[in-house]
Protein backbone atom coordinates (compact mmCIF):
# COMPACT_ATOMS: atom_id res chain seq x y z
CA UNK A 1 0.00 0.00 0.00
CA UNK A 2 1.57 3.53 -0.73
CA UNK A 3 0.64 6.36 1.15
CA UNK A 4 1.36 10.19 1.17
CA UNK A 5 1.33 12.87 3.62
CA UNK A 6 3.70 11.23 6.63
CA UNK A 7 4.62 13.79 7.83
CA UNK A 8 6.14 11.95 11.48
CA UNK A 9 7.33 8.32 12.31
CA UNK A 10 4.21 7.80 14.45
CA UNK A 11 1.70 8.57 11.24
CA UNK A 12 3.81 6.14 9.62
CA UNK A 13 3.14 4.13 12.21
CA UNK A 14 -0.41 4.29 12.22
CA UNK A 15 -0.50 3.82 8.45
CA UNK A 16 1.08 1.00 8.96
CA UNK A 17 -1.80 -0.20 11.59
CA UNK A 18 -4.66 0.60 9.17
CA UNK A 19 -2.87 -1.37 6.23
CA UNK A 20 -2.32 -4.24 8.33
CA UNK A 21 -6.26 -4.01 9.56
CA UNK A 22 -6.70 -4.59 5.67
CA UNK A 23 -4.45 -7.37 5.33
CA UNK A 24 -1.82 -5.27 3.44
CA UNK A 25 1.29 -3.22 4.32
CA UNK A 26 2.79 0.20 4.01
CA UNK A 27 5.60 -0.21 0.80
CA UNK A 28 8.74 0.03 2.05
CA UNK A 29 7.85 0.56 5.27
CA UNK A 30 10.86 -0.29 7.42
CA UNK A 31 13.10 1.76 5.50
CA UNK A 32 11.16 4.80 5.47
CA UNK A 33 10.72 4.44 9.07
CA UNK A 34 14.70 4.23 9.69
CA UNK A 35 14.08 7.19 7.31
CA UNK A 36 12.39 8.96 9.76
CA UNK A 37 14.09 8.35 12.94
CA UNK A 38 16.72 9.49 11.33
CA UNK A 39 15.09 12.85 10.16
CA UNK A 40 13.75 13.53 13.35
CA UNK A 41 17.70 12.82 15.08
CA UNK A 42 18.47 15.56 12.06
CA UNK A 43 15.71 17.75 12.64
CA UNK A 44 14.59 17.20 9.16
CA UNK A 45 11.28 17.36 8.12
CA UNK A 46 9.85 14.45 6.12
CA UNK A 47 8.08 15.63 2.36
CA UNK A 48 5.21 13.48 2.95
CA UNK A 49 6.43 10.33 0.46
CA UNK A 50 8.75 7.66 0.80
CA UNK A 51 10.19 9.11 -2.60
CA UNK A 52 10.93 12.24 -1.30
CA UNK A 53 12.18 11.23 2.37
CA UNK A 54 14.45 8.72 -0.01
CA UNK A 55 15.53 11.38 -2.06
CA UNK A 56 16.12 13.96 0.90
CA UNK A 57 18.28 11.55 2.85
CA UNK A 58 19.99 10.68 -0.12
CA UNK A 59 21.18 14.30 0.06
CA UNK A 60 21.67 14.73 3.58
CA UNK A 61 24.08 11.24 2.98
CA UNK A 62 25.78 12.62 -0.11
CA UNK A 63 26.91 16.17 1.98
CA UNK A 64 28.32 14.57 4.90
CA UNK A 65 30.24 12.27 2.41
CA UNK A 66 31.56 15.73 1.08
CA UNK A 67 32.13 17.30 4.31
CA UNK A 68 34.14 13.99 5.47
CA UNK A 69 36.11 14.41 2.21
CA UNK A 70 36.84 17.79 2.67
CA UNK A 71 38.05 17.25 6.02
CA UNK A 72 40.30 14.61 5.57
CA UNK A 73 42.01 16.84 2.50
CA UNK A 74 42.09 19.31 5.14
CA UNK A 75 43.59 16.91 8.01
CA UNK A 76 46.48 16.06 4.87
CA UNK A 77 47.44 19.08 4.55
CA UNK A 78 47.50 20.59 7.87
CA UNK A 79 50.40 18.95 9.04
CA UNK A 80 52.83 19.51 6.58
CA UNK A 81 51.90 23.43 6.86
CA UNK A 82 52.82 22.59 10.85
CA UNK A 83 56.15 20.86 10.21
CA UNK A 84 57.62 24.30 9.14
CA UNK A 85 56.72 26.34 12.13
CA UNK A 86 57.99 22.93 14.66
CA UNK A 87 61.20 23.39 13.24
CA UNK A 88 61.58 27.31 13.25
CA UNK A 89 60.30 27.23 16.84
CA UNK A 90 62.92 24.20 17.50
CA UNK A 91 65.61 26.40 15.58
CA UNK A 92 64.36 29.47 17.58
CA UNK A 93 64.70 27.47 20.70
CA UNK A 94 68.26 26.26 19.72
CA UNK A 95 69.43 29.80 18.92
CA UNK A 96 68.20 30.93 22.38
CA UNK A 97 70.29 28.08 24.23
CA UNK A 98 73.62 28.91 22.04
CA UNK A 99 73.18 32.78 23.03
CA UNK A 100 72.58 31.69 26.61
CA UNK A 101 75.50 29.46 26.51
CA UNK A 102 77.87 32.04 24.88
CA UNK A 103 76.66 34.89 27.25
CA UNK A 104 77.36 32.23 30.42
CA UNK A 105 80.83 30.99 29.09
CA UNK A 106 82.21 35.05 28.14
CA UNK A 107 80.86 35.95 31.60
CA UNK A 108 82.98 32.28 33.44
CA UNK A 109 85.88 33.61 31.30
CA UNK A 110 85.98 37.54 32.53
CA UNK A 111 85.12 36.01 36.40
CA UNK A 112 88.67 34.06 35.82
CA UNK A 113 90.13 36.90 33.82
CA UNK A 114 89.39 38.93 36.55
CA UNK A 115 90.24 36.51 39.64
CA UNK A 116 93.60 35.67 38.26
CA UNK A 117 94.40 39.70 37.75
CA UNK A 118 93.65 40.17 41.43
CA UNK A 119 95.42 36.85 42.34
CA UNK A 120 98.33 37.96 40.89
CA UNK A 121 98.07 41.36 42.26
CA UNK A 122 97.52 40.05 45.59
CA UNK A 123 100.78 37.32 45.51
Amino acid sequence: MRVDGIESEDDLKKAQAAAQAQGTSVTDYKAWSDILKQFDEYGVQSTGSYAGDKAKMQEIEQAVQEYVQEMQVQETQQPKNKEPEKVQEITKTDREQEIKATVVNATSDQIMADYMKYYHLLM
